[in-house]
């Protein structure tokens, strides 16, 4: 019974693995999000950094990404900036294979 033991370890670790890197994958972009919005409403430096923080927050609210994209979509309303639905999922979207790029390409 070990080869299956072993089997279903490995298999369990690699799952493990894998969210654990489709986490970090999803808090790059988060942040990468929070960055490109903060400079669409003309933010400081200071008050992008923590606005990135508060986008990577969002995502913790529910499952899947339409917590980011209400807030997204909320503050740059908010902020008087003009931008479609389809453009901000787009960019999410982007921001996501990038960050899925980055996260994979480390090993």
């Amino acid at each position: 019974m070990s080869v299956f033991d072993d089997r279903k370890n490995a298999s369990e670790t690699k799952f493990v693995h894998d969210a654990a890197k489709e986490f970090k994958a999803e808090a790059r972009r988060n942040k990468a999000l929070g960055h490109w919005a903060a400079e669409l409403m003309g933010k400081s430096e200071a008050e992008t950094a923590s606005y990135a923080l508060q986008v990577i927050a969002a995502d913790m609210e529910e499952a899947g990404d339409e917590d980011v994209f209400r807030k997204l979509r909320k503050d740059l309303t908010d902020a008087g900036v003009e931008i479609s639905d389809g453009a901000i999922r787009d960019r999410m979207n982007a921001a996501m294979e990038a960050a899925r790029a980055e996260v994979y390409g480390e090993g």
